[in-house]
């Protein structure tokens, strides 16, 4: 960090944190049985739930199963949902082909059974692989995703895991221990030159799995590099560490050294936006959880909410307007409902987009303007950010009224286009062009850009 850019720490400041520092302890799959809750579980719920812990990844912690789950409500429970693996997550075929492999005991074939099926899962949906991870000389650079000029997302290598797992998650690839799927840098110091090289790029999301998992000192060895960069003006940090171990800023050993760096960024002209990942009302309840909150916003960063809208955990329009307007009680910014992309789990969670729409719609109602900055039910898709902005009728047809907000090529941003409305659709794959139309205004320059 140049001399310019140097801060003093304002731990002075700040108020010593109010809760003794509670030992972090985690369950994989290899501890399933270790986990008393799920004892009262019968042996066919308890097998099924290795059955598809081997295919997807599972991982909790104890403060989520002590103080998140409401174990009377299992199996309905939200939370449960949120982080305990169900049969219904995999297709039957697929979890018949696993579960005979694991009753079989033949490690080969559980192997081979468990890579078929990831395989069949879409393991990097929208092109994640193929056409955002940007090359140079021919070389593809690790760790680096850049789909919209403004904006680079980073993964470090130190933050591919999480405090713990979430069913849905589209990037559950990330998690399973196969390197060829995994998105992560191998070097410090390319993110820099990367940005310099770009001077597009103003934008920096740094995600994973989750960052915060990260030891502050090597958080702290990605971001002071680019606080030195005038082209940089916002600095975001996707994570879940406020849901699944708010402790991470309260009484963590290196809590309030996370937080200075928080004041750093801001010291340095720069905005930090911290990305929390919220998917039902109940993740706010815990006092520890909102003193988390408070902690954060004191250093002048900013909290934005974005989540899924999933089956099981949050398909009703209630909850997503009290998890709104509490949000917004709590000092946070809506910021995204998202659709569930086309991987993993998604047969599970999927919610066909008409049904999005109206739950979406019917949330909106119910709360103010304050409320509705949340944007959505939004889709990232191939092409880009896909916002449903209504259900409406057109010269006689049915129609899903469609913009992008984002997009590969600027110029497609904020561009109204139609298809024809189908009620089972979940994806933007499922539609087709209204009024007789017979490609997307974006089609053929996408498919260029695939050549």
């Amino acid at each position: 960090m140049s001399e310019a850019n140097t801060v003093i720490p304002l731990r002075e400041h700040q108020e010593p944190a109010t809760r003794e520092p509670r030992r972090f302890k985690v369950f994989t799959a290899r501890q399933l049985d270790k986990i008393e809750q799920l004892q009262r579980l019968d042996d066919d719920a308890r097998f099924a739930m290795r059955v598809v812990a081997n295919v997807l990844p599972f991982r909790v912690n104890e403060y989520v199963i002590e103080e998140l789950i409401d174990w009377d409500r299992v199996p309905d429970d939200p939370i449960y949902q949120l982080t305990f693996p169900q049969k219904g997550m995999l297709a039957p075929e697929h979890f018949d082909k696993v579960a005979d492999a694991m009753r079989g005991g033949d490690k080969a074939e559980i192997d081979a059974a468990v890579a078929e099926v990831r395989e069949a899962l879409n393991p990097h949906p929208a092109g994640q692989m193929e056409h955002n991870i940007p090359e140079v000389d021919g070389e593809k650079i690790e760790g680096i995703q850049h789909k919209y000029n403004e904006t680079v997302l980073f993964f470090p290598s130190q933050g591919q895991v999480c405090h713990s797992y979430c069913t849905f998650c589209f990037r559950w690839a990330q998690f399973i221990g196969d390197s060829d799927l995994k998105i992560a840098t191998k070097e410090a110091g390319q993110l820099k030159r990367y940005v310099q090289a770009h001077p597009e790029i103003t934008d920096i999301l740094i995600t994973g799995g989750d960052p915060l998992v990260m030891k502050t000192k090597n958080l702290r060895a990605h971001i002071e590099p680019l606080l030195e960069l005038e082209q940089i003006r916002t600095i975001r940090i996707g994570s879940k560490a406020l849901t699944f171990w708010p402790q991470r800023v309260i009484s963590d050993k290196d809590a309030d050294d996370l937080l200075d760096l928080f004041r750093e960024v801001q010291a340095a002209g720069k905005h930090l936006a911290l990305m929390a990942h919220y998917n039902h009302w109940r993740e706010l309840e815990p006092a520890i959880a909102r003193e988390a909150i408070a902690r954060v916003r004191e250093t002048g960063a900013q909290i934005r909410a974005q989540g899924p809208l999933l089956a099981h955990i949050n398909d009703n329009a209630d909850d997503w307007a009290r998890l709104w307007q509490t949000q917004v009680e709590l000092g946070i910014v809506p910021y995204y409902m998202f659709v569930e992309r086309d991987t993993g789990a998604r047969r599970y969670f999927e919610v066909p987009l008409a049904r999005a729409w109206h739950i979406y719609r019917e949330a909106m109602k119910q709360v103010s303007g304050l409320a509705r900055t949340a944007r959505g039910p939004s889709m990232s898709s191939h092409p880009g950010k896909v916002e449903i902005q209504g259900v409406t009728e057109v010269a006689g047809e049915k129609v899903f009224v469609l913009r992008l907000i984002q997009g590969r090529n600027p110029d497609w941003v904020q561009r109204p286009f139609f298809a024809k409305y189908n009620e089972d659709a979940t994806w933007l794959n499922h539609l087709e062009p209204a009024f007789g139309e017979e490609k997307f205004f974006f089609d053929d320059e996408l498919a260029a850009m695939e050549g």
